[in-house]
């Protein structure tokens, strides 16, 4: 399938050389590569953004889509995947989107392993609303919250997701896009809670590329066991002088909805035709 074909006509309004785009491109390839493959159809496709940059993203892919509220990404999703377990299910948030209001939704989804990919834009900083702290904003950035910059130890999204219980927890870099293709690709194959924290760039409140590109190290070119927790917790506490990115934990668990709906596919049943129908089954 021709990647062109998931362009849509909305004229893309993200600040040049932001690192949405690279996200945006490597995930339409990824959904162009679904299609080839015989994983899904375009039709079985569906995306989700919340508030933020990030959240044009549902403007700018020609598939279904639903935009939701502030951290609301998570439980969007999981209403339509549990109504449609055939549906492929990819949704998209930022950092203070995912870990700021919709943290608690991003945690109780890991635990739940509930089928389902996310990719977090982190920019660490909420670039729509023109620089304020994150939950991942490091210790003294400046931002119009913080002129005398960030005081908070920023959050580590890896440990969380570790901690949670997610099935499938990994790091992108926007600056290095047939990475994060081949690991969007990884994620959207995996069966279970697939994470994904992209470390962004942003040009006008956080221009990190040209930081973060000498240290970004691929794990999984060093040897690393995906399998082994200890060793993609200890992997998941380096910053500073090298930044790891790639898959850093991945197993095979029970998926939420399965435990849930068993054989059993909401879109296939006969809808009720009335409220008064829906409330005999709570009588």
């Amino acid at each position: 399938m021709d990647v062109r074909e998931f362009d849509s006509p909305t004229k893309n309004t993200w600040c040049p050389g932001c690192g949405n785009f690279s996200i945006l491109t490597a995930a339409k390839h990824v959904m162009a590569e679904l299609v080839k493959s015989g994983d899904v159809k375009p039709e079985q496709i569906v995306i989700s953004s919340g508030i933020g940059c990030h959240g044009k993203i549902s403007d700018y892919i020609k598939v279904n889509s639903f935009y939701c509220l502030h951290g609301r990404v998570v439980p969007s999703l999981m209403g339509i995947k549990v109504a449609n377990q055939r549906l492929k299910v990819i949704g998209f948030a930022g950092d203070g989107d995912a870990y700021d209001e919709g943290i608690s939704h991003l945690i109780h989804a890991a635990r739940r392993n509930l089928d389902i990919t996310i990719i977090v834009h982190n920019n660490q900083v909420f670039a729509l609303t023109t620089s304020q702290v994150t939950p991942t904003t490091p210790i003294g950035f400046k931002t119009k919250s913080a002129p005398k910059g960030s005081f908070e130890a920023p959050l580590n999204p890896l440990h969380l997701m570790l901690a949670c219980g997610a099935t499938f927890v990994a790091r992108g870099f926007t600056g290095d896009m047939q990475h994060l293709r081949a690991l969007i690709l990884q994620a959207a194959r995996h069966r279970g809670f697939a994470f994904i924290d992209v470390l962004q760039h942003c040009p006008s409140f956080n221009p990190t590329l040209q930081k973060f590109k000498p240290k970004v190290y691929d794990i999984n070119k060093e040897g690393h066991n995906v399998q082994d927790f200890a060793a993609a917790w200890e992997r998941a506490k380096e910053w500073n002088d090298r930044i790891p990115i790639g898959l850093f934990y991945c197993v095979e668990k029970e998926i939420y909805e399965k435990q849930l709906m068993g054989g059993r596919v909401l879109a296939d049943e006969k809808p009720l035709s009335s409220v008064r129908d829906v409330l005999k089954k709570f009588m």
